[in-house]
């Protein structure tokens, strides 16, 4: 994936999977299914208009980020691109609707159930009897055993990125008829309506070389209102064209050509009418509002200022040969008058030039709505300050969340909510901030966590070869007798350490405790020694008992820290508490690197410095997100409609690999736990839809608790379109309809969102 974003069926799922098991788990506050997920923070923009406003034919140019080096989207070099075409091309079982979750499409599918869980849990589809390969062929059991042998991760022959639930599936056989499918599960498989979308013919999957090789640059056969003519690699494109077999709706577009554009050379592709329809940034926005603004009523002209209008060229050209004149009738310097004249011919070329540019871009439209993807700040838990979980939750509680938000959202007019969970979005039924068991931002109380953690302020920091003064400690007594590091000691318990605000009596009676969590532990949790078995944390009467702690450290709630301590550095054992802040350097990353900038700022006021690096984009994630070289990071996460499956292998608990290396999966924080894990193989397994939400909003507040990743906002989603396309934009949560999408007749007008549904936050 790249650091923007990936698209919400093109994540690599995890392979191994948990035994589910009893799990005893405290009551989290936020995190009851009572709590309404709410709705989407805002509508998406596709200029919606009816079909019958919208002509037949046409071409579609529209910008993408690449052309796919496969088409098979169970592929691990599938990208966003390869999951467009199979939008258009295949069968989807299930599509996403307005609110993120999973619909039946019915072009398709008639319907779709369990029909029993004892015992063995068995799901029957019953096929719409029209729907056909582009070969003829009706689609039937043949392609979902085929796609199931070839992504069960029984056969190695097979390529795949990704197995989740299909290697659940003990059986499928034909049904009642030809149009039925029986699929029976060996394990109980919460998110069945995940499975076969997309669906590919049996002619992909039915042999370890067709489905490795034979669906990476053409697919001979294809299921949807579109078919995929060609991809065409010199010209950067790939051009899909009406399917003659397709059974639905028609579709109203001759053909759809998807091109490959830098992002910052599409507002000159737009500007040469050689696109319709592109992703852009902030800035491009900015552009194509002005070009679109209302003109001026007396002249017809756009509101741009008098250098832009034609009649200032004409005035320019008249200055220019009044001022040659003027200079050689009072003997002036001929020259330099002709240097004046180039200098003032050269901004008249310029002004003239950005009123063509804007009047081209007057004809398109800024559509604009939230992605279905929230940005986080990863915080890498392997190494270093922040294998410590105490300066991860010092770091995250210093976050003001709802200013990031703003800085990004607001000026686009979009809501600026940070998001309160890593498992959904608002308006998915999954949806509950669950931030509260982390606790809200609170400088003071980071502080005190990064005193706890034995961060000193102003301590000495040693240079290179130097011992520093006060530094040294006696190593039995930090190691113990056993030589076990007593901060790892500290870290560990029955949940890895995790800290869950307000389950513990720590704080009780404190009137400037977080109030969201009021959730208590049995006081039977803690050991002999005094040590909290939840969190792992030694509960001290007052007394200070850290090596080299700095005063106050363990003082009650309220005290003030020593004069001038704000402002210096944290320091322990000689070095200076500094961690390596990476961001990619490319064009379209100026939002991530202001955040950055913001976070930066925060943290400094709790005496954490931050060292920006600054990488090429096309090695920011598999250089140093996917490889840990980082302590902070900036990246995106898709929201999906199967949370138990697509987000489980990017918080599971990173696992040592046969070859001694650790198993990190896509949890690249390298943060997890446990619990987690057994929280989601749980929501995986129950059909209890209601009870599955209930503990993936547990699993959500475990992630928070642990401060391995902290989510930020969710993706201002901006498409510049041709002010007559219709039914394509910025699609939010819903799967575009493919076949809808067209050029509106001649004085037919789309429609624009409503309102959102939530103000911007202040």
């Amino acid at each position: 994936m790249s650091h923007v974003g990936v698209g919400p069926r093109a994540v690599m799922r995890s392979v191994a999977f948990l035994t589910a098991g009893v799990l005893a788990v405290p009551a989290l506050a936020g995190c009851t299914s009572e709590e309404s997920a709410g709705k989407p923070l805002a509508a998406q923009d596709v200029g919606a208009a009816t079909r019958a406003s919208v002509s037949d034919g046409g071409t579609l140019r529209w910008a993408v980020d690449s052309v796919p080096d496969t088409l098979n989207t169970f592929q691990s070099d599938a990208d966003a691109t390869t999951t467009r075409v199979a939008q258009a091309v295949l069968p989807s079982m299930y599509r996403m609707d307005e609110n993120g979750s999973p619909v039946r499409n019915p072009d398709y599918l008639e319907s779709a159930e369990v029909v029993d869980t004892e015992p063995k849990q068995v799901v029957v589809y019953k096929l719409n009897q029209q729907a056909v390969w582009s070969d003829g062929r009706e689609i039937g059991a043949a392609d979902f055993a085929a796609q199931w042998r070839a992504l069960s991760g029984k056969d190695s022959a097979y390529w795949t990125a990704r197995n989740a639930g299909y290697d659940r599936i003990e059986k499928i056989e034909r049904g009642a008829d030809d149009l039925e499918v029986k699929v029976t599960f060996s394990r109980p498989y919460a998110d069945w309506k995940a499975l076969f979308s997309p669906l590919y013919p049996k002619d992909v999957m039915g042999t370890p070389d067709a489905f490795n090789d034979g669906a990476r640059r053409s697919l001979k056969v294809t299921a949807g209102p579109f078919t995929v003519k060609k991809v065409d690699t010199k010209a950067d494109q790939v051009v899909l064209t009406g399917n003659p077999r397709w059974w639905g709706a028609p579709a109203k577009l001759d053909k759809i050509v998807l091109r490959a554009v830098p992002r910052d050379e599409r507002v000159s592709e737009l500007v040469a009418g050689k696109l319709d329809l592109a992703e852009i940034d902030p800035e491009t926005a900015d552009e194509v509002t002005l070009a679109a603004a209302p003109r001026d009523p007396a002249t017809g002209t756009p509101l741009m200022g008098p250098q832009g209008s034609p009649a200032a060229g004409a005035q320019g050209r008249s200055a220019a040969e009044a001022l040659r004149s003027w200079a050689v009738a009072n003997g002036s310097d001929e020259e330099a008058a002709e240097e004046e004249i180039l200098a003032r011919e050269e901004r008249r070329e310029a002004e003239a030039k950005a009123a063509r540019r804007q009047k081209a871009l007057s004809g398109f439209e800024v559509r604009k709505s939230l992605e279905p993807a929230y940005t986080q700040l990863a915080l890498n838990g392997s190494g270093g300050p922040l294998a410590d979980e105490r300066v991860r939750r010092a770091v995250a509680r210093a976050l003001d969340r709802e200013k990031l938000a703003e800085t990004v959202l607001k000026p686009l007019g979009l809501p600026a909510e940070p998001v309160g969970s890593h498992l959904a979005l608002s308006g998915q039924p999954a949806y509950a901030d669950g931030s509260g068991a982390l606790g809200e931002q609170n400088a003071k109380e980071a502080r005190a966590l990064l005193a706890d953690a034995g961060w000193v302020r102003g301590g000495p920091v040693k240079k290179d070869g130097e011992k520093a003064a006060g530094a040294e400690k006696d190593e039995k007594d930090e190691k113990g007798e056993n030589g076990e590091d007593k901060e790892k000691k500290k870290s560990e318990g029955d949940d890895d350490g995790t800290y869950i605000v307000g389950e513990d009596n720590k704080n009780a009676g404190d009137k400037n405790a977080d109030s969201k969590n009021e959730d208590s532990k049995n006081p039977d949790d803690k050991s002999d020694d005094g040590t909290d078995r939840e969190s792992g944390e030694k509960h001290s009467s007052g007394k200070n008992t850290a090596q080299g702690g700095a005063p106050g450290a363990y003082a009650p709630k309220g005290t003030a820290a020593p004069a001038g301590s704000v402002a210096a550095p944290l320091a322990k054992d000689g070095k200076a508490l500094t961690l390596r802040f990476v961001l990619p350097s490319g064009p379209g990353s100026e939002t991530l690197r202001t955040v950055a900038d913001r976070i930066t700022d925060m943290l400094k006021d709790i005496g954490i410095g931050t060292e920006i690096t600054k990488v090429p984009d096309e090695s920011y994630f598999k250089d140093h997100i996917a490889a840990g070289e980082y302590d902070l990071a900036l990246y995106s996460w898709p929201a999906s409609a199967f949370p138990a499956t697509d987000a489980r292998p990017i918080y599971a608990k990173p696992v040592p690999a046969a070859d001694g290396s650790l198993n990190v999966a896509q949890n690249y924080t390298r943060v997890g736990t446990d619990q987690v894990d057994q929280l989601f193989d749980r929501a995986m397994t129950t059909l209890d839809q209601k009870e599955a939400r209930d503990l993936l909003r547990k699993a959500d507040s475990r992630i928070w608790a642990a401060a391995g990743s902290i989510p930020l906002y969710q993706r201002p989603q901006l498409t510049v379109a041709r002010k007559n396309l219709a039914n394509a934009g910025a699609f939010g949560f819903e799967t575009p309809v493919y076949e809808d999408m067209g050029f509106l007749e001649k004085g037919a007008q789309g429609s624009r969102p409503s309102a959102p549904s939530s103000s911007p936050s202040s």
